[in-house]
């Protein structure tokens, strides 16, 4: 068994798209998506309608419930610009569209080979909002994981893949497919964010009583991404395009 793990596309339907090709071209058939999967981009109709297609679970992700209601949930502070591209996305998408979004899932249990399973979640399976990063302790992640039982236990949020032991269980993030942080934007200014020019997400492999993870990196074209960008009038064009420019 193989299940394709992505998370954070962000209506970035041109890195989604190139994802989409690699996990064909690996063989796997089963895709789980962990949230974050519109609002950001410049593509929220378009990568709406993919997932559409794919038929596939999907994680509500704390952009995905903004999107929604523009309530914050958290206690970061929202800027005169993420009001103005939430604004254009939404007018992007019909009522239909949000209806869909709404039906997001809190968590997703998947049952592995062996007796295994996999838990699905945006930031923990307790809250979309909580942030695991690689410098995170063990201690902080055991609580925010404690109570839920799997051997494999996945989540996006940070953009940053990673893998680690707890106890008898794996946790492990996927990585984003629309902007795969080099450099981790945790209390950095935005104009010392590094975006990478690739898209990140994981397999889980589980035979028998065997399991992997393996992490992908799929490139893609910036310069026909910022093309996409700019035509597709999302505001703030410019300033999205900066992050994918601004390469170590």
């Amino acid at each position: 068994m193989q299940i394709a793990i992505i998370s954070d596309v962000h209506g970035n339907c041109f890195a989604f798209d190139a994802v989409l090709d690699d996990i064909q071209r690996q063989g796997v058939e089963r895709i789980v998506c962990l949230g974050d999967m519109l609002q950001g981009g410049a593509q929220p109709a378009e990568t709406l309608a993919r997932l559409r297609e794919l038929n596939c679970p999907v994680v509500m992700g704390n952009a995905d419930a903004w999107l929604l209601t523009g309530q914050e949930t958290s206690a970061e502070s929202t800027s005169e610009q993420q009001l103005a591209v939430r604004a254009w996305a939404i007018a992007q998408l019909s009522a239909d569209d949000q209806a869909f979004i709404s039906q997001f899932q809190p968590t997703i249990e998947i049952a592995l080979e062996a007796g295994k399973k996999l838990l699905s979640f945006h930031g923990s399976p307790r809250s979309f909002d909580d942030v695991i990063l690689p410098s995170t302790p063990d201690e902080t992640v055991r609580q925010f994981l404690s109570g839920f039982d799997a051997t494999l236990l996945t989540g996006g949020h940070t953009h940053t893949q990673q893998l680690r032991r707890l106890d008898d269980s794996w946790y492990f993030n996927p990585g984003s497919v629309s902007l795969s942080y080099s450099r981790n934007p945790q209390g950095l200014p935005t104009s010392q964010i590094r975006v990478d020019p690739w898209a990140d997400y994981a397999i889980v492999s589980s035979d028998g009583v065997n399991f992997g993870v393996t992490f992908r990196h799929v490139p893609f074209d910036v310069e026909e991404l910022a093309r996409i960008i700019r035509a597709s009038g999302r505001p703030y064009a410019e300033e999205i395009i900066a992050l994918y420019r601004r390469l170590n």
